[in-house]
Parts: structure tokens; C-alpha cells; sequence
């Protein structure tokens, strides 16, 4: 056979990637490769250190007996292949956790042969997700979880808890209803804030919540000193546990609350003068540590405090994880047992609290097992608003000013009215010193105030802005409390 009659590499590498793999695009316009019948998919371009589809490709060509390639016929391939995905159908990759058809959910247990748990409100099964329902996308964060165990009876819930110091039963339902929204890839849930005094088992129990989800090599981080690297890191996992937190400057703390709802990032695609990579993320957050000094208000609207103790009997680390490692399929086993029952119930919705998916949730799980998650989540959000007053001096100013009006009275005033007048109050006759940060024009009270208005009204003073045909002005008012026949029942 003549050099003219062989069948050009490039063509027997492309006919061979074809003939076993499908090839897609994501929203992004990023091209992945998912060999036929497996869940997991591999972007074309990745040189990642979890492998790289151009080495699966090779090793397939490989042993199937079509030889070694050199590198300038599979790039050729490759283009090739990226070109004519470009055209296929769109579809998402998701990490740890995936919806999927007639409303069930799949959590990703990270092994070679794609096993993963279908959740559904009629039950759960170990399957291997058909590849056009679901497309796994790992990472070196995603560990393998164990196979979780059937019919455990709640004895999973029993042994995490008795594992972790929990300093009360709130904080406990708390807990199970974070994991229980950690296994739902499309509601927000708030950030567990693990809290105590030093040597309660803080990081020890953070590690125990997130490696429930994430697998034994789920690990906590110190939080990242740039904006950049936190969202690389919470793109590349699904629950992000930033450990030993003393201090929360404000573009953290507005970056959390970016993690916690959702947001996008942009970045300049490598090699292009003109094209971005976009990068969406929503991703369960966790932290730990003592105090973490004064709460921006919208951050604490998206926490969740649990609060352990110190316990009586220490125990060595080898021995304590141990005994986990060995109940960890069934306290998984046991949380999906939970999550079914849970998406099996029908609750009440409550709309007065901002993370109402959440909400949701605690009101089923309370229905579902006689809890009192909805209670503890309201109580301790209403913790939460104390902690930004007590850290807020314009704040315990601003309440203090509404003492002075009566139940129903309203009063207007423009910004820097307001500002003379809060500023008088709190120097009172004495001149003390302004405190740093205090408002220095008008527009900085009302932009301050804006920030603070969802605390405020949690303490029954509503702030609201308008204007008049010559100026703008707040309003602040002592809403009267409603006859008790037309109160809001409780959820």
C-alpha cells in the first residue's frame, strides 16, 4: 500500500473519537467529550491533572490496536472535532449535584464506573444517569463518596449528631436542613456559621458536615486573600467550608453573598483579545470561627448560626474519624431517606423571610418529622439582627430616634435633616466624639440606611424614601400593630 492509499491519522483518530464518544457544548461555548454510556464528561481542551480527554483519547487508540499518535495529528483532530460540537446541542455540566428528568435530583458520588443517587420524592436508587439527563463535571475536589446504605431508620442522623458538639437541639435541625438543601441543585441555601468557644470542635464538625457531601477528602481553607481565587475554588466544588474566620472585610463579605444566591464572573477567554469565559456559580458555603466582628446586614440574612460546645470527652483524631468513616454510608443513607420524605411533604410557604426556598424547606421538614427547623431558622435570624445593631452604632441610633414616635406616626424629613437630627442624638449634651464611619452628608445616611432598612424593620421601624415636587425625603414610621384577629399565622 502506497503512502497515498493510507487513511491520514487525523481521519482514524476523528472517525475513532466519533465512533465512541459524544461531543457537546455547554451555554458557555465550551466543548465537552462524554464516552458513550458514562455520566462524566471531559472538556476537549483540558490538560487537567483529574485527566484530560486528549489522554483518554490516546490510551482508547491505544489499546483498541490503532496505535501511538503524534501530537500534531490529534490537535488537527481535535479542531476538527471542537468545530463540529460547536453545532450539536447545548447542554450543562454540574458538579456533585444535577437536576434531572420528572423532577428528581442526582448527587455524584465520584467513582470510575459513574454510579450516582437518584433522589425523588417517591425514593432513591444507585444508577448510572443516562449521559443526555446528566453530565458530570470533576474535578481534584470531587472525592468519592461511599455507597450509601437503604433502610438505616434514622440511625445516621442519630450518629452524625452524636458525633458533632451541637450545643442544642435548633442547631441540630438546623443542620440536617442545610444537607438536606445541599442535595437540591436549584435552591439557595444559607451559610452555616459553626460557632463557640475555642476547643468546641469547630473545624472538627465543619469537616464531618461537608464531607457528607463532598467525600473523606473534603477538606476546610483558610479564606482566600483575593476575590479570583475564592471563585476559582467555589467553581471547582460544590460546598466551599472557609475555616478559622476572625474578620470579614466588606468586599468578602459582599462576595459571599454573591456564592450563597448566585452570580457570574468574566474573564477574558486565554489567547483572545476580544472573547470572555463566563463562569456561573451557586454553591452551598460554610464558616467557622469564634467571632467574625460586626455582620454586614444583607450577609446576615444569608447565615445560619450553629452554635456548638466543648464536649466532656475528648477523643484522639485517628479514633474519631474512624468511627465516621465507618458510619459515613449511613448517615448518607440516612439523609437521603430524609431528603425523600422531605420532598414528599407539602408545606406552607413562608414569604416574610428573604431566603424563602429555604424557609420552605424547614416547614416541610418540620411537617415531615414533628421539628421545629422553621422556629430555629426565625430565631435565629432574629439572633442575627441583634449582632448587626449591637455592631452598628447609627443603627442603635436610628432605633433610638423611633423610640420618640407613636405606634402609626410617620415623619418625613430630607436626608440631611435626618443626619443633623440623628447626629444631635447621638452626641447628646455632652459633644462626645462621632464615631468613625458616622455619615458625613446626607447621601451617605441614605445609602447607609438602605443597607440597614431590612434590620430596621425586623425591629418594627419601616424606612422608606420618597419625593416632593421640589425635594426627596425619608420617611421613617412605627407601623401599628395589627387587631389580633388579622395577624399573620405562624408557619
Amino acid at each position: 500500500m502506497t503512502d497515498e492509499d493510507k487513511t491520514p491519522a487525523r481521519q482514524i483518530i476523528t472517525d475513532y473519537a466519533q465512533e465512541h464518544f459524544r461531543y457537546f457544548r455547554t451555554t458557555e461555548g465550551t466543548v465537552y467529550a462524554q464516552r458513550n454510556g458514562h455520566p462524566v464528561a471531559r472538556p476537549i481542551r483540558s490538560q487537567g491533572t483529574t485527566g484530560s480527554h486528549r489522554q483518554e483519547l490516546m490510551v482508547g487508540l491505544y489499546n483498541d490496536g490503532h496505535g501511538s499518535f503524534n501530537g500534531s495529528a490529534l490537535k488537527e483532530a481535535l479542531d476538527l472535532i471542537e468545530a463540529l460540537a460547536l453545532s450539536q446541542d447545548v447542554q450543562a455540566t454540574h458538579i456533585r449535584v444535577a437536576p434531572g428528568f420528572d423532577g428528581a435530583t442526582w448527587l455524584d458520588l465520584g467513582r470510575e464506573d459513574g454510579q450516582s443517587v437518584r433522589i425523588h420524592p417517591t425514593g432513591w436508587d444507585i444508577l448510572t444517569p443516562e449521559p443526555r439527563e446528566v453530565c458530570w463535571r470533576r474535578t481534584q475536589l470531587t472525592g468519592e463518596l461511599p455507597l450509601p446504605e437503604k433502610d438505616t431508620d434514622g440511625k445516621g442522623i442519630d450518629a452524625l449528631l452524636r458525633l458533632c458538639n451541637f450545643a442544642n437541639a435548633e442547631s441540630e435541625c438546623l443542620a440536617v436542613a442545610w444537607l438536606i438543601g445541599c442535595l437540591e441543585p436549584s435552591v439557595p441555601v444559607p451559610a452555616p456559621f459553626l460557632t463557640g468557644p475555642q476547643g468546641a470542635g469547630k473545624s472538627t464538625g465543619g469537616r464531618m458536615l461537608i464531607r457528607i457531601i463532598e467525600g473523606m477528602t473534603g477538606d476546610l481553607r483558610r479564606a482566600p486573600k483575593d476575590e479570583e481565587n475564592l471563585i476559582t475554588a467555589v467553581a471547582a466544588g460544590w460546598v466551599t467550608a472557609l475555616d478559622n474566620l476572625s474578620h470579614l472585610p466588606p468586599d468578602l463579605s459582599d462576595l459571599m453573598c454573591c456564592i450563597v444566591t448566585g452570580a457570574e464572573s468574566i474573564k477574558r477567554a486565554l489567547f483572545s483579545d476580544g472573547d470572555v469565559y463566563r463562569s456561573r456559580y451557586r454553591r452551598p458555603l460554610l464558616l467557622t470561627g469564634i467571632d467574625v466582628g460586626v455582620i454586614r446586614p444583607d450577609l446576615a440574612e444569608r447565615l445560619l448560626p450553629l452554635r456548638l460546645e466543648r464536649p466532656r470527652v475528648r477523643r484522639t483524631e485517628a479514633e474519631l474519624w474512624a468511627e465516621y468513616a465507618q458510619v459515613l454510608p449511613v448517615i448518607l443513607g440516612s439523609l437521603l431517606d430524609l431528603a425523600v420524605k422531605v420532598r414528599a411533604t407539602e408545606a406552607g410557604i413562608p414569604t416574610d423571610l428573604r431566603m424563602a426556598d429555604f424557609a420552605h424547606l424547614c416547614a416541610q421538614l418540620d411537617t415531615a418529622t414533628g421539628l421545629c427547623a422553621l422556629g430555629a431558622y426565625r430565631a435565629s435570624l432574629d439572633d442575627l439582627n441583634d449582632d448587626v445593631i449591637e455592631g452598628d452604632l447609627l443603627a442603635q441610633t436610628v432605633l433610638k430616634h423611633a423610640a420618640g414616635l407613636d405606634p402609626g406616626e410617620e415623619v418625613r424629613m430630607t436626608s440631611t435633616e435626618l443626619l443633623h437630627a440623628l447626629t444631635q442624638l447621638y452626641t447628646g449634651d455632652d459633644f462626645r466624639t462621632l464615631p468613625k464611619g458616622w455619615p458625613t452628608t446626607g447621601k451617605v445616611l441614605s445609602d447607609r440606611l438602605k443597607r440597614l432598612q431590612p434590620t430596621l424593620a425586623a425591629r418594627g421601624v419601616v424606612v422608606d424614601w420618597g419625593r416632593t415636587k421640589t425635594a426627596r425625603y425619608i420617611e421613617m414610621a412605627r407601623p401599628a400593630a395589627p387587631p389580633p384577629g388579622q395577624q399573620q399565622a405562624a408557619f
